[in-house]
């Protein structure tokens, strides 16, 4: 097969879908399929790259450490010249999203989604965030679904809820792959000594995206707290984002910030290391829609304390592979640490294996069959983008198609957002509106 992926958001920008476009990617290409990477051009991308095409982008867009994508008409078509989908693979509910059925229509293929995020928990990063443009954003995501072939959710709970939002496209659950032993030995020593963490030090942590989406000034007041009446552990937190600073804030204000580790974003045997220098594993995002991270942590054998969500709830198991909570009170939190911390070792240990055996069904081995099956299953269907004999007439009547629907689905979401309008007019206090 010859497979057009495309994304906003690629390397050098670390995070869950990057992973899952890289390691369905390369799995693929190692089956002997082609795959054609398509993104918004980055100053920090690598000088060499197989087969990834960088459309012109604007920058840290609104201040982000996003892309966005120019949208310049025909210049992706130029590019693909010498190359010509089976299938088309789009990451992005908009704009590259968008271009991906523009792409399909044009070559007659059909289109594979994967339902990546629930993008309501980042609209803090446009101007005029507000219940309007959530609702918008809800409603556009689940409108561009409904215009694929094939929808993708990385975990159970995201099935359920998108099949709630009204998604009516076939739906396949596909969670992102683990490289499982890439995970299970790690220096633990080494990485332990380089942070000097003394010898009888229990140490907690979590690896994100430092960002308000995360839940991590939840996270950032749980674990403070928790150093503060544990004189001996110590934190580790992985990754960047916005949030950092405030991070350090709160650890400062509770007189713990010498034993917070900001440790920025680590990759390989360094980030390996780092899950095996964890005693425990903590997660408080509310806004996934698998956790890879959990998994990477489960791998290396770490029990995880984290708030029940969709996406947490399907990798992490109550009472067996450490605590899932529902309570999402910084008190329950701090507790479940304090009493994990307490726990002979004889359950330690056993919350580890638990643990090692639980991941094994996101293997990368596993999830990769899974995505060729939905692939499969696009290539033989009846593709919603037409299988019919090309002409002049019949290809700009495929791009004035393709185009309504792509403004329909914005119409319809506008309409949706207008509908929080009329509730909150007839709320008894109006006022609201103003806010």
């Amino acid at each position: 097969m010859d497979i057009l992926m495309m994304s906003n958001t690629y390397r050098p920008f670390v995070g869950g879908i990057e992973h899952s476009i890289e390691m369905f990617s390369d799995r693929l290409r190692r089956a002997g399929h082609r795959v054609v990477i398509v993104v918004p051009d980055s100053p920090d991308a690598p000088e060499v790259e197989t087969d990834v095409l960088r459309m012109p982008a604007i920058q840290q867009f609104n201040g982000t450490d996003f892309s966005m994508e120019l949208p310049i008409p025909g210049l992706l078509e130029t590019k693909l010249k010498k190359f010509r989908p089976d299938l088309v693979h789009s990451h992005h509910p908009f704009l590259m999203g968008d271009t991906a059925l523009r792409v399909a229509s044009r070559f007659q293929v059909p289109v594979v989604f994967t339902f990546h995020s629930f993008f309501e928990h980042y609209t803090h990063n446009v101007p005029g965030d507000s219940a309007l443009l959530k609702r918008f954003v809800i409603a556009l995501s689940t409108g561009y679904a409904n215009l694929c072939d094939q929808v993708i959710a990385p975990s159970e709970s995201v099935r359920d809820e998108i099949i709630h939002r009204g998604v009516d496209r076939p739906i396949s659950v596909v969670p992102t792959g683990i490289n499982i032993s890439a995970f299970k030995t790690g220096d633990r020593k080494r990485f332990r000594n380089q942070e000097k963490i003394p010898p009888d030090a229990f140490v907690i942590g979590t690896i994100s995206r430092i960002a308000a989406e995360k839940n991590i000034v939840f996270l950032a007041n749980a674990a403070s707290e928790y150093l503060s009446r544990n004189t001996r552990a110590h934190f580790f937190l992985v990754g960047q984002g916005p949030a950092v600073a405030e991070v350090k804030q709160i650890f400062d204000s509770r007189g713990v910030a010498t034993r917070l580790h900001e440790l920025g974003t680590l990759q390989n045997n360094d980030l390996v290391d780092a899950y095996h220098a964890l005693d425990l594993f903590v997660y408080t995002s509310l806004s996934e829609t698998q956790g890879i991270v959990m998994g990477e942590a489960m791998a290396a054998g770490l029990a995880i304390v984290a708030l029940d969500a969709p996406g947490v709830r399907e990798m992490v198991q109550d009472k067996v592979t450490g605590r899932l909570l529902i309570d999402r009170n910084i008190d329950s939190f701090v507790n479940a640490i304090t009493e994990f911390t307490a726990m002979p070792q004889a359950d330690k240990d056993a919350c580890s294996h638990h643990a090692r055996s639980a991941v094994e069904r996101f293997s990368e081995e596993a999830t990769f069959s899974l995505l060729l099956d939905v692939y499969q299953r696009a290539l033989s269907g009846n593709s919603h983008h037409g299988q019919t004999q090309d002409s002049s007439w019949k290809e700009a009547k495929r791009w004035f198609a393709t185009e309504w629907e792509l403004l329909s689905n914005v119409a319809h979401a506008t309409g949706k957002a207008m509908e929080t309008i009329d509730t909150l007019a007839s709320a008894p206090d109006a006022q609201v509106l103003k806010s």
